[in-house]
C-alpha cells in the first residue's frame, strides 16, 4: 500500500518530500506533477477544496497500480490557527476535518449542509491514528476547519469558533482531499503547520518559513508511524 500526501502548492510538497531524503521519481498527472518518494506519492493539488478534491481523486484513480493501491491519503500543509492554543510554527493534526462555510446563510444565521439536508460537513480520520501523530510529532489534536474565504478578520474568526468549539485552524483544502478519498474508500488524515493567526490579516506576521521547516519535521517524525499504520491496517500492502 502507498501514501498519497496532497498539498496546496508546489513549496509545500517540498516541504514534505525534504522529510523523506533519498531519490524522487517525478510523474506528471494532468495538471500537476507527483513526487514519488519511496512508499509516500506528494502531489501539490492546487488552492481550495474543490481543486484539492479533483487532484486527489484523479491520483487516486491513476497514479497508483492495482497491485499498490493507496491505504491512506493526507491533506497537508500550512494553515491559520486560532491562536494562542496553537501558536505559530506549532503542529496540528486532525481529528475532524470540517467544511466550516458550506451550507447557507439565513436570517437566522450559518446553516451547514447537513441541515439543509445534503451531504455531510465532517470527516473524522482514524482516532488510533490521530493518537499515534500527535504522539510522534508533538502535534495538537483537533478540528481543523476547511475555508473557501481565508478569514481577514476578528469577527469572521469569532464567529467561525462560535459554530465550531475547539477548532484549532483553517486551511482551504481538507475536506475536499477528505472527501475525495472517502469516495474511494481510503481513510484520510490533516496534518497543519501554523503560519499565521486567524483574524485581521498581517503578513508582516505571518512565519511561513518556520512553517515549512516545522512540516518538514513533521513529516519526518510521522513517516515511520504511517509506514507501521499502513502496513499493519493493511497487510497485504
Amino acid at each position: 500500500m502507498r501514501v498519497l500526501v496532497v498539498t496546496a502548492v508546489p513549496v509545500e510538497r517540498d516541504a514534505v518530500t525534504r522529510a523523506f531524503g533519498g531519490p524522487e521519481e517525478h510523474l506528471t498527472l494532468p495538471g500537476a506533477e507527483l513526487h514519488r518518494c519511496g512508499a509516500f506519492d506528494v502531489l501539490a493539488g492546487g488552492a481550495g477544496p474543490a481543486a484539492a478534491a479533483a487532484a486527489t481523486a484523479f491520483a487516486l484513480a491513476s497514479a497508483a497500480g492495482p497491485s499498490e493501491p493507496y491505504g491512506l491519503v493526507v491533506s497537508a500543509g500550512i494553515g491559520g490557527a486560532f491562536t494562542p492554543v496553537t501558536p505559530l510554527g506549532s503542529l496540528i493534526v486532525a481529528d475532524g476535518i470540517v467544511a466550516a462555510d458550506l451550507g447557507a446563510e439565513t436570517a437566522e444565521g450559518f446553516l451547514p449542509v447537513t441541515a439543509l439536508g445534503f451531504g455531510r460537513d465532517r470527516f473524522t480520520p482514524p482516532p488510533a491514528l490521530v493518537r499515534e501523530i500527535s504522539a510522534a510529532t508533538g502535534a495538537a489534536a483537533g478540528p481543523v476547519l476547511t475555508v473557501s474565504t481565508v478569514t481577514g478578520s476578528a469577527e469572521r474568526a469569532a464567529a467561525l469558533l462560535a459554530a465550531h468549539p475547539g477548532a484549532l485552524a483553517e486551511a482551504m483544502e481538507g475536506f475536499g482531499v477528505a472527501e475525495a478519498a472517502a469516495r474511494a474508500g481510503v481513510p484520510v488524515l490533516e496534518v497543519r503547520a501554523v503560519s499565521n493567526a486567524v483574524g485581521p490579516r498581517d503578513r508582516d506576521a505571518w512565519r511561513v518559513g518556520d512553517a515549512l521547516a516545522a512540516l518538514t519535521d513533521a513529516f519526518g517524525a510521522a513517516a515511520p508511524v504511517l509506514d507501521v499504520w499502513n502496513s499493519h491496517e493493511n497487510p497485504e500492502g
